[in-house]
C-alpha cells in the first residue's frame, strides 16, 4: 500500500507546532482569517518561509486574504497528531519523570503516559498521579498489556543505552529521550533526543556578558 502522508522536512516539522500555538490563539480570539506575514510577525519567521512549511501540507492561502484560521488550526492538528491518543511508557519515575507524568499539558497534545517503571524500591509498587509504577524487569509483559507505543526516558545517564535497548525489545516503536546520552538504535524506531542540559549550555550562551 502506498504511503500517502505528505513529505515534510524535519525542520519544518519543529516549526509547525508554533503556527499551530499562534493560530489556536487566533481562533480564541474570534479573528476568522491570517496572513503569513501577520503570523511572521507574531513569531519571527519569515513570511515566505511559512507559506512553504505550510505548502507541505497542502495548506493555501487566499489572495489578499490569508489562511482561514479554523481550517489552518485543525490541518495543523491533523498533521501533527495532537488530537490522536499516544500510549506511552515513563522510564525513570525520579523527579523529572514524576513531573512529566503530572504534566496535563503533555496529555492535550496526544501524549498518555499510562505506567511508568524503575528499580528503585521506594517508588516500585506505587503510582504517580494515579498511573502504576511497575518493576523494570515487567516492561515486556506491561507493554503488551498496556498497548503503549512511546518510552519517554528520563533514568540515570548511565542507565541510558541499556534502557533504550529493553524498550526496543519490549516493542516499543519510539524514544522520546531526555538524558545527556545521545541514543542510536535500530533504524525502524523513531528517536527524540531532548537534552534540557543542551538547551542550558545555548542559553547560557547567549546571555549577555
Amino acid at each position: 500500500m502506498e504511503n500517502h502522508e505528505p513529505y515534510v522536512p524535519e525542520p519544518a516539522i519543529y516549526r509547525l507546532p508554533w503556527y499551530l500555538a499562534c493560530v489556536s490563539r487566533l481562533r480564541a480570539q474570534g479573528v476568522e482569517y491570517v496572513s503569513s506575514t501577520a503570523i511572521s510577525h507574531q513569531l519571527n519567521v519569515d513570511a515566505s518561509q511559512i507559506a512553504k512549511d505550510l505548502s507541505y501540507l497542502n495548506i493555501k492561502g487566499k489572495t489578499r486574504i490569508g489562511y482561514e484560521v479554523r481550517g489552518l488550526e485543525k490541518g495543523l492538528l491533523d498533521f501533527l497528531g495532537f488530537e490522536r491518543v499516544h500510549k506511552a511508557v515513563m522510564m525513570g519515575v525520579g523527579s523529572l519523570g514524576a513531573a512529566l507524568m503530572a504534566d496535563s499539558g503533555l496529555s492535550r497534545y496526544g501524549l498518555d503516559i499510562v505506567a511508568g517503571f524503575d528499580v528503585n524500591p521506594d517508588v516500585v509498587g506505587t503510582s504517580a498521579c494515579d498511573k502504576p509504577v511497575y518493576h523494570i524487569s515487567e516492561l515486556d509483559q506491561r507493554v503488551m498489556e498496556l498497548g503503549a507505543e512511546i518510552a519517554v526516558i528520563a533514568v540515570p545517564v548511565e542507565s541510558c543505552a541499556e534502557v533504550a535497548e529493553l524498550c526496543v525489545r519490549a516493542g516499543i516503536k519510539a524514544l522520546w529521550n531526555f538524558t545527556p546520552f545521545h541514543i542510536k538504535t535500530s533504524a525502524d524506531v523513531a528517536i527524540q533526543n531532548t537534552s534540557i542540559y543542551a538547551h542550558l549550555a545555548v542559553m547560557y550562551n547567549r546571555m549577555p556578558k
